[in-house]
C-alpha cells in the first residue's frame, strides 16, 4: 500500500476575472472548489494509474467536512485525524486580461498535542512494503521535525519513505534512506549554493543526495527534461512537446508516477519513465492528469543514459 501524507490540506477556491480591479467590487466571470494539497494530487494520479493509495492527514472543523465532500467525488481512500480547528481555505485569482495568478494561501489549524498523537499513532499500521510520500507544507505550529519524525517511525516498522521538501528538512531525512528525493535543478543548487553551468554538474550534485542516504534522486529541469541519478548512473528523460497550461501538480504526478511504478516493478528506470509522463501530462492539463494523457505523453519520452 502506498500511503500519501498532506499535513496542511485545503480547499482552493480559484476565481477567474476578466479584469482585476484592487481596491475596486469585483465579479468572477467563473469558479471552482478544489480538494487541494500535494499528497492528494499524489493519490489522484495513483488511482488513474490504478495503484491503491490511502491519504492521511489533518482536517476540522466546516472546512474540513467541505474538503472531504469534495475529495469524495475523487473516490480516494481516506484516514484523515479530526481536529479542532478549520481546514484552510486558498484563494487562487485568474486575472484573464494580464494573464497572471495571485495566490493567498491559508495559515491551516494549529495542532494540539493530542491531535499531532492522534496522527501518529494512525501510522501503527504501516510496515514492510508499503511506501509513505509526504509532501507539502506544514500548519503554523508543526515544524520541518515533524517530517522527521513520520520517517523515523515507518522505517522503524519497515515501509520505505518519499519526501517532496526542500532545504534543511530535506537534508535531515536523508539517512534515514528515502526511496526517492525529488528537487528541481534551482532547489538542487540553492541545497549546496552553488550555480549549475551544465548538466554534468547537476549530476554531480544529485549524486551528493545519494552519497548522504537517498536511494534515488530525480530533478526536474523544466523545457529541459529530467534526470533520474542512481549509486552508479545517470538517465535523461526528454520534455515532450506540448502547452504548459498546469505548472501546479506537476511535480507531485512524477513523484507519484515513480512510486506507483516502483511499487510494483522495483525498476527505477520504468519509474522514471512513468513518473516522467505523468509530470508532463499534469502540466498539459488543466487539473491532475488522467490516464489516456498519462499513456500518450508516455510514448512521446524516451530514457537515455547520460
Amino acid at each position: 500500500m502506498i500511503y500519501t501524507i498532506t499535513v496542511n490540506p485545503s480547499i482552493d477556491y480559484v476565481l477567474q476575472l476578466k479584469d482585476l480591479k484592487t481596491g475596486e467590487v469585483n465579479r468572477t466571470s467563473n469558479d471552482v472548489k478544489l480538494p487541494g494539497g500535494k499528497g492528494i494530487n499524489v493519490s489522484r494520479i495513483l488511482k488513474e494509474l490504478d495503484v491503491d493509495s490511502t491519504a492521511l492527514g489533518f482536517v476540522g472543523g466546516a472546512t474540513g467536512s467541505m474538503f472531504e465532500e469534495l475529495l469524495s467525488k475523487h473516490e480516494l481512500k481516506t484516514s484523515f485525524t479530526k481536529v479542532q480547528q478549520d481546514t484552510r481555505i486558498n484563494v487562487k485569482i485568474n486575472d484573464i486580461a494580464q494573464n497572471e495568478e495571485t495566490e493567498i494561501n491559508g495559515a491551516g489549524p494549529a495542532i494540539s498535542d493530542d491531535e499531532r498523537k492522534a496522527f501518529m499513532n494512525n501510522l501503527d499500521g504501516i510496515g514492510e512494503g508499503d511506501i509513505v510520500i509526504m509532501a507539502g507544507s506544514l500548519c503554523k505550529n508543526l515544524d520541518a521535525k515533524f517530517y522527521l519524525d513520520i520517517a523515523e517511525t515507518i522505517q522503524k516498522q519497515g515501509a520505505d519513505f518519499v519526501i517532496d521538501t526542500t532545504g534543511q528538512a530535506l537534508l535531515d531525512t536523508l539517512p534515514l534512506h528515502p526511496l526517492v528525493v525529488k528537487p528541481n535543478h534551482h532547489e538542487l543548487a540553492d541545497l549546496f549554493d552553488v550555480t549549475f553551468k551544465n548538466e554534468q554538474e547537476i549530476i554531480t550534485y544529485a549524486r551528493k543526495l545519494l552519497d548522504k542516504g537517498a536511494k534515488h534522486a530525480l530533478v526536474s529541469m523544466a523545457g529541459d527534461g529530467a534526470l533520474l541519478v542512481t549509486k552508479d548512473k545517470a538517465y535523461k528523460a526528454n520534455a515532450p512537446k506540448g502547452t504548459v497550461i498546469n505548472s501546479v501538480g506537476a511535480g507531485d504526478s512524477m513523484i507519484a508516477g515513480f512510486a506507483g511504478t516502483f511499487m510494483e516493478t522495483k525498476d527505477p528506470i520504468e519509474s522514471f519513465h512513468m513518473g516522467a509522463a505523468c509530470g508532463s501530462a499534469t502540466a498539459f492539463s488543466q487539473d491532475i492528469a488522467v490516464k489516456n494523457k498519462i499513456d500518450e505523453v508516455y510514448n512521446e519520452i524516451s530514457i537515455t543514459e547520460v
